[in-house]
């Protein structure tokens, strides 16, 4: 039996809290350990046919092959391919290699980009490993894949038709690690197929793990090439791609780019021209051919008006798809520029500033904490918040105050294994000030959870992203104050399920914590409570008519058991007042445990007076936080009634209980309610006496004890 998904992400977040998940400590993709598998590979002297990744057609995925040429596929070991095969031949290079017939340009382009990062490169290929020395036809590859390390491993056995390798090829042929890393990124991809199409930012940042940049050509800042020379002296990865053409394939243009295709940044230059700065890009073809014709291009005639020097360190004439362009081209003929760096100190002149990150997992589940765009005002609270305190610039940044000083990114995570299958949604995020140094105070700043639909009625954002786009990421700089803010990102459609995480880097000290719990303030659901000590005859006989009920169903010791309990619920206690056929019997046990404290099975006059005025406040509540009269709670009416009946709860529970407790169409039956509630209550109470108020420590057998009964 698989682990439960809310145990796996409790273990995940724990496994984060301790380390897993980073470079040093990466997770095993699919629970595939290598240095396990590899020494039971040379133990019992087999080579590794990888059963999560099968050499067979599902692992090169649909519609990239005919049927003819799927027939004729032959998954080969570079061993059967040539008779010295090697990981590496003489260094890595981006002119190792060249593309197949899989549409991942962007992939391609951003290996390019890494070939000149060694360090960030034996970060996602371990460069010990080989075809001779313990080989066993298994190797492995890291990425980042949003939020964490992980170690992906793979068979070496290779697609080809004829003989010949039919994706990713090496320029020299008995040279491996080109195909295998691909090999290794289409496992984490879903397919071969499933690498089609997508932008360099994407495999760039899954390198790296760092941030990415996006700068839009058509509006680019005028320091733009300044701001590449810092990129390139930093060591930061850069990628690029030119409009898409008149259709979605790649046409060669007469001034030798490709439509829709992607390149990489490999060169930043400037020189003198007839004693004239000229400021240069290069890129490169991830092709390994095919290049600019315009002017400095390999065979322009501008290349003998520079000094021989310059001429020698950077002309090539040779058709390796590399070639420098002026950046007024780059900025004309190219539409997008992507940086992807471990920390973007190098969006400032001076090196004294350094940016801070901070990362957070977040989620968006339908009628509960995915309350779209403000274009929907009524539920637009509703959405994750996240309250960020920014303190001063320090001394040494002050210089530079007019500049911005925060950069946000959101990007989502994928629900599904495959990548062409992931359905991005529309998102984006909008800030809001809860206060700043020049403010007066606000009402808000005392404030503990979830801010209500009535900040947000009377504040407007002051900043935002620009637009809401179904891309995988979404960022945008800012220049803000000293103060607190708060930040919703959110899907631009209420009611849309997905994973994020937000990233946010300030030059200045930042406190960020998730806003989740309930509100502090008047909801307008007033539930009068039952009055103990008040009015005590009344208490005392309305007391005594619930025994007298009680007794008609209990057998000769005065206790009831489930059956006679939902028998005396349903006819007696919410007759008339249930949509549907009532409380289960399945519900009637588990309130039976939950408020049998004597543990035999029924519960006598005392537990049951309890429970029917538990029953009878939660039904108050219930119609009460039914807004509109349906006899059920959607689950947007849930977390109301939650608050209402005195609890605290995050949006990650609510989340929880919405799934647990909701039907398929989204509604929460009384029953279901009276349950849920009931449940949390108790299960805070047991944590409340077993724990010492942070943490809980059972044996086995307590805790098997407790949660078979409860």
């Amino acid at each position: 039996m698989n682990t439960p998904g809310v145990c796996m992400s409790i273990m995940e977040e724990r496994n984060k809290q301790e380390g897993r998940g980073s470079l040093s400590n990466p997770e095993m993709f699919l629970q595939q350990d290598y240095q396990q598998l590899t020494q039971y590979c040379l133990a019992r002297g087999v080579r590794y046919i990888d059963d999560m990744f099968t050499p067979d057609r599902n692992s090169i995925g649909q519609d990239l092959l005919s049927p003819t040429d799927m027939a004729r596929v032959v998954w080969m070991r570079p061993r059967s391919i040539v008779p010295n095969p090697e990981f590496i031949v003489e260094g890595v290079s981006r002119f190792d290699f060249g593309q197949g017939i899989v549409g991942n340009c962007w992939f391609l382009a951003s290996i390019g980009a890494l070939t000149f990062q060694n360090h960030i490169l034996e970060q996602v290929v371990p460069m010990e490993q080989s075809f001779d020395e313990d080989y066993c036809g298994l190797f492995h590859f890291r990425f980042w894949r949003f939020g964490k390390w992980v170690d992906v491993i793979i068979d070496d056995k290779l697609p080809t038709i004829d003989g010949r390798l039919i994706f990713v090829h090496s320029v020299t042929p008995n040279e491996f690690w080109p195909a295998l890393l691909e090999k290794a990124y289409a496992k984490v991809c879903g397919s071969y197929a499933d690498m089609t199409a997508g932008t360099p930012a994407e495999a760039l940042v899954d390198f790296t793990g760092g941030v990415h940049i996006c700068f839009q050509l058509n509006e680019a800042p005028p320091n733009l090439f300044q701001l590449m020379q810092r990129a390139a002296k930093s060591k930061a990865l850069m990628g690029c791609g030119t409009p898409q053409g008149d259709t979605s394939d790649n046409t060669v243009s007469t001034n030798g780019l490709v439509d829709g295709h992607a390149y990489t940044v490999t060169g930043i230059k400037q020189m003198l021209s007839r004693g004239t700065a000229v400021q240069l890009v290069r890129l490169w073809n991830p092709w390994g051919q095919g290049e600019w014709k315009g002017d400095w291009s390999d065979g322009s005639p501008l290349w003998q008006s520079v000094s021989p020097q310059d001429r020698e360190m950077c002309q090539s004439v040779r058709d390796d798809g590399e070639f420098w362009m002026t950046m007024e081209d780059f900025c004309r003929f190219y539409s997008d520029l992507d940086i992807c760096c471990l920390c973007p100190d190098f969006l400032d002149e001076s090196s004294s500033c350094h940016w801070k990150p901070s990362f957070y997992d977040g989620r968006w589940v339908a009628g509960t904490t995915a309350g779209g765009c403000m274009n929907h005002r009524e539920s637009f609270w509703t959405n994750p918040q996240f309250r960020i305190k920014m303190e001063g610039l320090e001394k040494q940044c002050e210089e530079k105050q007019g500049s911005n000083n925060m950069l946000v990114s959101l990007m989502q995570k994928p629900d599904k294994r495959n990548r062409r299958l992931v359905q991005s949604l529309h998102i984006g995020f909008s800030i809001f000030e809860v206060s700043s140094v020049t403010s007066q105070p606000s009402e808000y700043q005392k404030m503990r959870g979830k801010f209500p639909a009535a900040f947000f009625n009377s504040h407007a954002p002051v900043a935002q992203s620009k637009n809401y786009m179904n891309a995988r990421e979404v960022m945008e700089f800012f220049l803000l104050k000293p103060g607190e803010y708060l930040i919703v990102p959110s899907t631009f459609r209420p009611n849309e399920t997905a994973s994020f995480i937000l990233s946010i880097l300030s030059k200045a000290e930042t406190h960020v914590h998730e806003n989740s719990g309930d509100h502090d303030h008047d909801h307008g659901i007033q539930v009068e409570k039952p009055r103990d000590k008040e009015n005590g005859h009344a208490h005392t006989a309305d007391e005594e008519k619930k025994k007298v009920l009680f007794r008609q169903y209990s057998d000769q010791y005065e206790e009831v058991d489930a059956e006679k309990l939902q028998q005396l619920l349903n006819q007696q206690i919410l007759q008339g007042e249930m949509n549907g056929d009532g409380f289960s019997l399945d519900a009637c046990r588990s309130m039976v445990a939950l408020m049998d404290s004597s543990i035999t099975g029924k519960l006598n006059s005392e537990e049951f007076v309890r429970l029917w005025k538990k029953v009878t406040l939660y039904k108050d509540i219930f119609f009460k936080t039914d807004d509109d009269r349906t006899g059920t709670l959607d689950l947007s009416e849930l977390r109301n009634a939650v608050m209402a009946a005195g609890m605290r709860v995050s949006d990650d529970m609510l989340n929880l209980m919405a799934l647990r407790y909701g039907a398929s169409s989204g509604h929460i039956t009384l029953d279901c309610f009276i349950s849920l509630i009931l449940r949390l209550e108790c299960m805070g109470k047991i944590f409340k006496q077993l724990s010492d108020g942070k943490n809980m420590a059972l044996r086995e057998s307590e805790w098997m004890y407790i949660s078979m009964y409860t």
